[in-house]
């Protein structure tokens, strides 16, 4: 395809700003910023994309405040980071009720998926159960105005979510879907597993054999994929996750290190980690803290495993949710199996 260049282009793009077919400045939407106008013409310059259809698609589309301000950290500190608030959420009896129903239904593709990636059942279940609920609440906004929203008007980290409209734009096209169809979170998650664009083009699995890969539609796909998303990332089969730990000192020094395992058990509890982890001894760990104002800290000792969970979502608060839910789930299966006569 011959490119014009990239002033032309830009010209060109001017012009087309009302092919929305709306009056007024919301006529433009989103494509009447400067900002917008240059991203489109780099999408055609690398991707080939046609320019009215991409510009008549962001004519289409608004600023999101909602999102701007779901994105935004909290300023009131009676919403600053409580672990005991934010567990509460997600490892409670009706996640738990839940995630039994999901893992019967879905035994056989989840043992599956355990075979080909070494990814044990539960976790997937709860990683599932803690991003929509096992598919009850994928996200009601529009993927391309929520993506839109912060990669242009949300500076702090407006690299990265450009970054992830560009291959969002890119997943729509191979899948011969309208970006304007496709809802997911605040943030631009898609589907039952909540995968980022760029983690579903890189990630995501065809689980089901149906020639798509589909994580809004297909439990099957979304259980592969997460599956081989951690499987990716380093996830070791049979290995631990997390053991409770006490500090004898102050752990500042041993927190600011930060969450990837850098020392073994063993180093670490030279310098003053208590922990019941005699039989991995060696294992490098990492000293994780979960603050809830006003009540004592917990500490526990994340392995690589943990580490893993953390690149689904970076935060140890998450990580240790999918954990402590996912043996609550393996917890109760097993006690309601070996009740069975």
């Amino acid at each position: 395809m011959k490119r014009l260049p990239t002033a032309l282009l830009l010209g060109l793009l001017g012009s087309l700003s009302p092919l929305s077919g709306h009056a007024g400045q919301a006529a433009a939407g989103f494509s009447g910023e400067p900002a917008v106008k240059a991203f489109i013409v780099s999408m055609h310059e690398q991707y080939g994309f046609d320019i009215a259809h991409l510009t008549r698609q962001f004519a289409a589309i608004q600023p999101n405040a909602t999102v701007l301000r779901a994105i935004r950290p909290p300023a009131e500190p009676a919403k600053q980071r409580s672990w005991q608030r934010y567990r509460q959420r997600f490892v409670n009896p009706r996640r738990v009720e839940g995630g039994q129903r999901f893992w019967n239904e879905h035994g056989a593709i989840l043992q599956r998926a355990e075979a080909i990636y070494g990814v044990p059942p539960e976790i997937i279940v709860a990683i599932i159960g803690v991003e929509t609920e096992y598919g009850q609440n994928m996200g009601s906004f529009g993927v391309l105005e929520a993506l839109a929203s912060l990669a242009f008007h949300y500076p702090p980290r407006a690299d990265f979510f450009r970054g992830e409209l560009e291959q969002f734009l890119l997943m729509a096209r191979e899948n011969g879907v309208s970006p304007l169809e496709i809802k997911g979170s605040y943030a631009g998650a898609i589907g039952i597993p909540q995968f980022m664009p760029s983690s579903q083009r890189r990630y995501a699995v065809d689980f089901d054999g149906d020639d798509r890969i589909d994580l809004r539609r297909s439990t099957t796909d979304a259980i592969g994929s997460v599956g081989r998303f951690l499987q990716q990332h380093g996830w070791q089969k049979g290995a631990p996750v997390a053991v409770p730990a006490r500090l004898n000192g102050d752990p500042s020094a041993l927190l600011a290190e930060g969450i990837k395992p850098a020392l073994t058990v063993r180093q670490l509890e030279a310098r003053g980690v208590v922990a019941a982890a005699d039989d991995d001894a060696d294992r490098p760990a990492a000293l994780i803290d979960l603050v809830t104002p006003d009540e004592a800290t917990e500490y526990w000792l994340g392995f690589d495993n943990f580490y893993v969970i953390t690149r689904y979502n970076r935060s140890s608060f998450y990580a240790m949710s999918v954990f402590q839910l996912a043996e609550a789930l393996r917890e109760v299966r097993d006690n309601r199996l070996s009740a069975r006569p």
